[in-house]
């Protein structure tokens, strides 16, 4: 079996912390984006983070943030990587990485070869990418939207740091997805919900075992 590396985005619950712990993922990522559902407060993530046990990296997803916000975020909350998730620039990914000590993700949309030199720029500044689907006008999530891209875009490409594959993956389509792509690492949110922004331990379970079997 491949060793595919696994983060579940938007946890909100502590039953939700303990389901992706157990089920052995190597993420967890709390969201910090008011308007989306699965939007936690720095009070609710430092609880939920204080939660995690050793070995599964707490990720703080964030988008457009000004520093005064993060600052209050890595003030209150352990957290192990920073994600940046809006139209951030390269120059603004090397200032966080520089004010906060932290590994700093950024992800990208992608919905044509158009938007691939973005992966060269920003993998440039960035300690890991985030590929994700971009997203569709008018959607005002930039993320968690449950739709994936075109996979074959980005089919044995690599960049100058490691990278994480998002983007409407399930328990379904995983497997397809690792093969199209050459992925070593995976995110999802929406594909282990029963609603927008609840988890659900069985489809994490669920999708876990579909990671498992990815032929090595």
């Amino acid at each position: 079996m491949a060793d595919i590396r696994v983060k579940i985005c938007g946890l909100k619950r502590p039953e939700d912390m303990a389901a992706v712990a157990e089920a052995g993922a190597a993420y967890v990522g709390l969201n910090f984006f008011e308007p989306s559902p699965r939007y936690v407060s720095p009070e609710e993530a430092r609880d939920l983070a204080l939660l995690a046990p050793e070995g599964l990296a707490k990720v703080g997803l964030v988008v457009d943030a000004g520093d005064a916000l993060l600052d209050e975020i890595v003030g209150a909350v352990p957290l192990d990587i920073i994600q940046l998730h809006g139209k951030e620039s390269p120059e603004r990914v090397q200032q966080v990485r520089d004010r906060y000590g932290l590994p700093v993700m950024k992800a990208v949309g992608v919905a044509t070869e158009a938007d691939l030199p973005l992966l060269d720029d920003y993998g440039r500044v960035a300690d890991m990418l985030l590929v994700d689907a971009k997203p569709a006008p008018g959607d005002e999530l930039p993320g968690g939207n449950g739709l994936p891209f075109d996979w074959r875009l980005i089919a044995g490409r690599r960049w100058p740091v490691p990278w994480m594959l998002a983007g409407g993956l399930h328990a379904g389509n995983v497997v397809e997805a690792v093969a199209r792509t050459g992925a070593r690492q995976v995110d999802l949110s929406s594909g282990v919900e029963r609603e927008k922004g609840v988890k659900d331990a069985g489809l994490i379970r669920a999708f876990m075992e579909a990671v498992a079997g990815v032929p090595a």
